[in-house]
């Protein structure tokens, strides 16, 4: 099956209606293509559900570059959940120190990343810096563990969806030229920002140079450090060297690899990896820019070349393909947001899959995919759009401007979302006008009005210890595929209403915080601080999608997410 021969009617358009799959009688229930950190998230994700998956990946096994980076702390508390993060805590470090030369002296050192708050309501609060290959590898690792895999040199080559809606066919080609034909209830479009299938689909995909100047990134094998004057605790700037910004950033993972930077400030020069990064090219132009002697580059490990670009895809999803990641969005490099939103695109859509296949949700639910996810890569955009551009500007002495605490990804929310229900009465004063206000323009909280807690906001931990005093905290209690009840209403009768009406609903789990006969114990007061009074329920990804002070609205907005019983129809 050719990409190019199936034309537009066969891989561009969506069916006109969308039927429930006769899952018995299909391959797989979702194909995934590519195998990078969000094909992975979404893989483990599904795996963990029990729901049936092809993750297939047109390269061999082995991502060499470093890429991504910077994982932020919403991110890690999503690798939390997926029983990654301390493999990678392992793996990386903290945002090293900047230190900008002029030539062979040393300036200034300062601190790229504002620090994040330490809080009981966040767990990870500092960004971590880990290269990509080994992210991959942890991701790997880990749904190899639970019994997953990726299946690697087999590239999706075309696909089409049924006409009744009913499923997609997809062609794979493997490394010895072989053609498997897959069947399958959905594919998700992993395959990075020249997506195939986004551009067999026809979604359009307005793209936004924001650098005219051209960048090379390489990861070096290096020695000559110590005669150099180069040590490997700094991130090494040189923001006006001759010919443009040079950068030399140690690489965690590692004793002798450096990431090197380096823009041209000639707008019509194109660098060539082949050209450009080999190890003679990397140890000129190191000299050349800083005038430092001593440094020997061994071996390039990996190198891209690139000017940064910003675009999204004008949908996420077409019938029963879905776009994630880059194949969704592309971003500036700056402020490290890309892989973040990538991963948390896999992870919203991930538990939607698993309820509409094994938990009879209503087709409508996948579609909130594309209405939560839109907005927060927006907003994502323009944060990373904007950054690049104080970069070239404010960041002038420095190379880099200094990122705030905006882009750790904590404060996005899904506020004026299709599934946020806030049904509490007596919320403090001006509350919810305000966070119509802040969510009809922003994915994210900002402003004292909005420290209230609030149905789609980011649901946080809480340290509480359980009945017999071992620590357990409320990230103890979201971890895994499921829903969380937590009862805060401190009333007995209100508290054992709400467990009864979920009594029978096997994906959520309750958790009474307070009464006479706790689940868990909130000595500290963290979580009614963190929260306030009420039955919250928080969604599998770690957002509530309920708040309310009537136990019969846990079981109705259940209704709306599952096929438990009837309810009105998720809003649009």
């Amino acid at each position: 099956m050719d990409t190019a021969a199936l034309g537009t009617t066969a891989m561009g358009t969506a069916a006109p209606g969308i039927t429930a799959p006769d899952t018995a009688a299909l391959d797989t229930e979702v194909l995934i293509a590519g195998a990078g950190p969000t094909g992975l998230v979404l893989a483990i994700d599904l795996t963990r559900r029990g729901i049936r998956h092809r993750l297939v990946e047109r390269d061999g096994r082995g991502f060499p570059g470093s890429r991504g980076t910077g994982i932020q702390p919403r991110s890690l508390e999503v690798m939390d959940d997926l029983g990654t993060v301390a493999a990678l805590m392992a793996s990386g470090g903290p945002v090293p120190p900047m230190q900008t030369w002029e030539g062979t002296e040393r300036l200034r050192e300062w601190d790229l990343v504002e620090p994040g708050d330490s809080s009981p309501g966040v767990p990870y609060p500092h960004v971590l810096m880990c290269p990509q290959w080994r992210t991959v590898e942890v991701l790997y690792a880990r749904l190899e563990e639970l019994g997953g895999r990726v299946d690697f040199s087999t590239e999706l080559t075309g696909f089409a969806q049924d006409e009744d809606g009913s499923g997609v066919t997809a062609e794979l080609r493997h490394a010895d030229g072989t053609v498997e034909t897959v069947r399958a209830a959905y594919l998700v479009a992993a395959d990075g920002g020249r997506s195939t299938v986004r551009k067999a689909l026809g979604v359009p995909f307005e793209v936004e140079v924001v650098d005219a100047r051209a960048a090379q990134i390489a990861d070096v094998r290096m020695s000559g450090f110590e005669q150099a004057g180069i040590d490997r605790d700094h991130w090494h700037m040189w923001p006006t060297a001759p010919g443009g910004l040079i950068g030399l950033r140690p690489l965690e993972a590692s004793a002798d690899t450096v990431q090197i930077m380096a823009f041209w400030s000639d707008t019509s020069y194109e660098p060539d990896p082949e050209r450009d990064a080999t190890p003679e090219a990397l140890a000129r132009l190191i000299a050349e820019r800083t005038g430092i002697t001593g440094l020997v580059p061994e071996e390039t490990v990996w190198a891209s070349s690139f000017r940064p670009k910003a675009g999204m895809a004008e949908r996420f999803r077409t019938g029963r393909v879905f776009l994630a990641g880059d194949a969704a969005h592309i971003h500036s490099p700056a402020g490290g947001q890309g892989l973040n939103t990538s991963v948390q695109d896999a992870y919203n859509l991930g538990w939607k899959l698993g309820a509409v296949l094994r938990h009879g949700a209503p087709d409508a639910l996948l579609d909130t995919y594309d209405a939560e996810r839109m907005q927060v890569a927006s907003d994502v955009l323009a944060l990373s759009t904007r950054m690049h551009a104080q970069d070239r500007s404010l960041g002038v002495e420095r190379g880099l401007s200094r990122r705030g605490k905006d882009t750790h990804q904590l404060t996005l929310h899904y506020r004026t979302g299709p599934l946020a229900r806030e049904l509490r009465r007596g919320l403090p004063e001006g509350a919810e006008e305000s966070a119509s206000k802040a969510g009809s323009k922003s994915g994210s909280k900002s402003g004292p009005e909005e420290d209230v807690l609030r149905a789609g906001d980011r649901a946080p931990d809480a340290p509480c210890t359980d009945p017999s005093g071992a620590p357990f905290s409320l990230f103890d209690a979201f971890r895994g595929p499921h829903f969380t009840l937590l009862d805060l209403t401190g009333s007995d009768a209100e508290g054992a209403s709400a467990a009864a009406a979920v009594a029978d609903v096997e994906w959520v789990r309750t958790y009474r915080i307070g009464g006479a006969a706790p689940d868990l114990i909130d000595a500290g007061e963290h979580a009614k601080a963190a929260y306030g009074t009420g039955l919250f329920l928080v969604r599998p990804d770690g957002y509530v999608g309920l708040a309310t002070d009537d136990a019969a609205d846990v079981r109705a907005y259940l209704a709306e997410v599952s096929g438990i019983g009837a309810a009105p129809g998720i809003r649009p």
